[in-house]
């Protein structure tokens, strides 16, 4: 950590060369970012030293991602009859003290741009996840390392301290910046005592009692990361079985446990256990007992100590289980725990009304996939009524889920939801997941990693509508390989789910099949 000199100890030497304290916030909007900008001005203000931040928003990334930029400097350093010191507007590459970050990849970002470097910043980052868009959008699992950006943090900060801000903010009942605000007390990266960043909030008045347990609550962590009594972040463990079943909340899912208990090899449990409640969520508890029954047949040829196949089809079955259509969909969006968490997520105060616009963009297939089997099958030979009825499926409808008609529309569609087993798009669901399963059996006594791949192929299907037939197109076309291909490995097959997950249109696919091709010409 960089030693900063306290209020009024710089010596007449030292004046001229005394630097600023610089300090970067990378905060994401609406987490109170400007709020813990202002608080670090005011306890500059509060203790005879210029200050001045200047905030440059960011675009696309979640709500929008904020770099604020302060500097403070001691007003000791300046003799009276000199001028205040001109203060920079923006951070300069290797030249920040302090990076806090309000999420792990605003870390990793401040790593990126430079701000933090080995010989001079302390590095303040809560350690829980925001998605951002890429990584809720990409095809396969785009979720970024969290592991890899807290191991280089180590490396490339002075001092980096991180712990679940989020968490306890949630636990104090307010926003993360109070918090924030209390891991950089806690760090001691700046020269001014606890009491004075305590003084601050109880100035701001406003929900001073829950800001100031925030604090505490940060600079309690702060500090025992520094003595070096902090945890590392929890990882998830499969559960005994104490511990699964003291998750049933009912009979009926206490007899899902008890079943998965006795059936399953324990490395599946957790998987068992969330597919399980996954896919009663979806339609029913008998649903549920489907999967088990299911995933049953290929535990049973599963040799290996490890159990990967059987966890690994656990998984993606459960998945394309509860696969989502219109029913589903409309379902999901009408839910109370949806509106509540809406409601949380823009923290609305009790008074006041929130409306969500939900887009929807139906198409002709969608709906004949939700009627009967015999009614959707015969609507999909009738191509002059698709034709009739192109103008209602040309475009996206915005629908206000949270007002009486937008409500009412969806709440019907999702009512369809008891007759799911009987509709066009169940039967074809199932079908295809008979044979993917039918794959994995036949392959896994002769090739078991192959019989593992073929498995994780199930991740290139995901979404409904035209995002579901890229996955599915992809996935046939990979399918198509393996049967033309007998002698087909497990890192080939790989290497095909890769290049599907790379672009939406099949073109990275495409390419690696034509290499695939070539290679295999070559060789004969």
């Amino acid at each position: 950590m960089t030693e900063m000199p306290q209020q009024g100890s710089f010596t007449p030497a030292e004046q001229d060369t005394a630097k600023p304290i610089t300090i970067a916030v990378n905060a994401i909007g609406g987490q109170g970012g400007g709020v813990l900008a202002e608080w670090i001005v005011h306890l500059a203000d509060n203790n005879g030293y210029y200050a001045q931040y200047t905030s440059v928003p960011g675009v696309a990334q979640r709500t929008g991602a904020t770099v604020y930029y302060l500097e403070i400097f001691p007003e000791s350093a300046v003799p009276d009859d000199k001028d205040a010191p001109v203060l920079a507007l923006m951070p300069a590459s290797g030249d920040v003290d302090v990076v806090i970050a309000s999420e792990l990849m605003e870390a990793g970002r401040a790593m990126i741009r430079n701000f933090v470097t080995p010989d001079r910043t302390t590095l303040i980052a809560s350690s829980h996840r925001v998605y951002g868009i890429i990584e809720k959008s990409a095809m396969g699992d785009g979720i970024a390392d969290a592991g890899a950006i807290r191991e280089i943090a180590r490396k490339q900060a002075q001092q980096f301290i991180d712990f679940d801000m989020d968490a306890l903010a949630a636990d104090a009942g307010t926003v993360i910046s109070s918090v924030l605000f209390g891991a950089l007390a806690g760090s001691g990266a700046l020269p001014f005592p606890k009491e004075a960043y305590e003084q601050v909030i109880r100035d701001g008045k406003r929900a001073v009692p829950t800001n100031l347990a925030g604090f505490a609550s940060g600079y309690d962590g702060a500090q025992q990361a520094l003595t070096g009594k902090s945890e590392e972040p929890i990882k998830v463990q499969d559960p005994d079985e104490t511990i699964l079943r003291s998750k049933a909340t009912t009979r009926e899912g206490g007899k899902i446990i008890d079943r998965i208990i006795a059936e399953f090899p324990k490395q599946a449990h957790v998987y068992l256990y969330e597919g399980a409640k996954k896919c009663a969520d979806a339609l029913d508890i008998k649903y549920a007992h489907e999967y088990l029954d299911k995933a049953k047949e290929i535990a049973a040829l599963d040799t290996s100590d490890t159990k990967e196949l059987t966890a690994e089809t656990a998984r993606y079955l459960a998945l394309w289980m509860a696969y989502e259509d219109t029913i589903r969909v409309a379902d999901l969006k009408t839910r109370a725990s949806r509106f509540k968490r809406v409601r949380e997520e823009v923290r609305a105060a009790p008074d006041q009304l929130v409306y969500t616009v939900e887009f929807m963009h139906p198409r002709y297939v969608e709906i004949a996939e939700a009627t009967p089997a015999f009614i959707g099958s015969a609507m999909k030979k009738m191509t002059w009524l698709e034709k009739a009825t192109a103008p209602l499926f040309s475009k996206g409808r915005f629908v206000k889920s949270q007002k009486l008609s937008g409500f009412l529309l969806l709440n019907t569609v999702a009512a369809m939801r008891p007759i799911k087993r009987i509709t066009l798009r169940h039967k074809e669901e199932h079908a295809r997941i008979a044979k993917w399963l039918a794959r994995v059996t036949e392959t896994a006594p002769r090739d078991y990693d192959l019989a593992v791949q073929i498995a994780k192929c199930q991740q290139l299907i995901k979404g409904y509508s035209d995002t579901h037939q890229r996955g599915l197109a992809n996935f046939h076309r990979i399918m198509e390989q393996l049967d033309a291909r007998p002698d087909m490995t497990a890192d080939q097959l790989m290497a095909l789910q890769v290049a599907a997950l790379a672009d939406e249109h099949g073109k990275t696919l495409e390419a690696a099949i034509t290499e695939m091709d070539e290679r295999e010409a070559i060789a004969a």
